[in-house]
């Protein structure tokens, strides 16, 4: 569990995250090109300005998540939960 981890500005480029428990977790300015996030739930998230670039987001939980200038180009999408 990650729940409110502080990870602003991190490098997790290609990291597997998959079904990670990142509730309330911020992540503004985070490197996250390439991870692994199926199934992660994200719920309250901060994500400002994250680059989410080919990032693998199927099935994630986005409910809440705070997405303003994150880069999703690329991203996969599908299932996840807006």
């Amino acid at each position: 569990y990650l729940s409110g981890a502080y990870l602003s500005g991190a490098d997790l480029s290609g990291a597997d995250l998959s079904r990670a428990y990142l509730s309330g977790a911020y992540l503004s300015r985070a490197y996250l090109s390439g991870a692994y996030l199926s199934g992660a739930y994200l719920s309250g998230a901060d994500l400002s300005g994250a680059d989410l670039s080919r990032a693998y987001l199927s099935g994630a939980y986005l409910s809440r998540a705070y997405l303003s200038g994150a880069y999703l180009s690329g991203a996969y999408l599908s299932g996840a939960d807006l």
